[in-house]
């Protein structure tokens, strides 16, 4: 038997996915889940699935990364469905609003402007976005970076944001010596004040900031670091735990000393 909802859908892909992203909020018929949500509920989702496509694109896992990006694209679609719904905006005017901004920041391409090289573009960027930040009321050059960043991302370009009006470390070494103070003030804490741990937590959280401080003074991304560092740590754990499979021991069992033994050996596997 035709089925008319899927029948009576536009042929044109973006268009189909809207459809069917307005047929899934549809009080005649939608579906559950999607009634119940809104943007604070979703807004998680989007997180997650733009860190399944930053994880294909790394992995080169073509397949993978065409998938997620999909995902990651319906989640642009739900949120313009939830405006649209209370009288916002729609996914047009969302496409509308970012080709028009694209033209805007790229006047040399669109326009007249003449720039030459990428780092040219990125000043020109930054001082666009400085304007429409002041246009928007901001009070401070750290107005508008997001809460709901990763907290070393964040932590980056709170740094760069305030980089940009001069308030800077002048070079590496003195960001190594910020960085040997704070871990001193964390050893300080933990001798002489112990049952304090908000102000141990601070000190450490102190390290954390200067060592995001260290990363971006070097040309690396923080957020990219520590998940390289992750997968890492996943990957010599795991060597570890096949290690002690190989040798007929549970690991769990092992002692401290026998698992640092492995974990010895474990950083020498490729």
């Amino acid at each position: 038997m035709p089925n008319d909802k899927i029948n009576n859908l536009p042929s044109s892909p973006m268009a189909r996915l809207v459809a069917i992203m307005a047929q899934l909020r549809s009080p005649d018929g939608g579906c559950p889940w999607d009634l119940e949500q809104d943007f604070a509920s979703i807004a998680p989702c989007t997180i997650e699935e733009a860190y399944e496509v930053a994880d294909a694109a790394a992995r080169g896992d073509m397949a993978d990364l065409k998938g997620e990006l999909g995902d990651l694209l319906f989640q642009v679609v739900f949120y313009a469905q939830l405006a649209a719904e209370r009288g916002h905006f729609d996914f047009d005017g969302v496409a509308a609003a970012i080709g028009d901004k694209m033209i805007k920041r790229h006047p040399h391409v669109f326009g007249d402007a003449d720039i030459k090289t990428s780092a040219d573009q990125m000043a020109a960027w930054e001082a666009q976005k400085a304007e429409e930040r002041t246009a928007a009321g901001a009070e401070s050059a750290l107005d508008g970076v997001a809460l709901g960043l990763p907290a070393l991302m964040r932590a980056q370009k709170l740094q760069s944001r305030a980089a940009k009006t001069g308030f800077e470390w002048q070079n590496v070494e003195h960001v190594l010596a910020k960085l040997d103070e704070e871990i001193g003030e964390v050893k300080e804490a933990i001798a002489h004040q112990p049952q304090d741990q908000d102000h141990i937590a601070e000190e450490i959280g102190d390290v954390l900031f200067v060592t995001t401080v260290l990363a971006r003074k070097l040309g690396f991304d923080a957020e990219t670091l520590m998940r390289a560092a992750n997968e890492k740590f996943i990957r010599r754990f795991k060597n570890m735990e096949k290690l002690s499979s190989d040798e007929n021991s549970i690991f769990n069992d092992l002692s401290p000393e026998s698992k640092l033994s492995l974990w010895q050996k474990a950083k020498k596997i490729v």
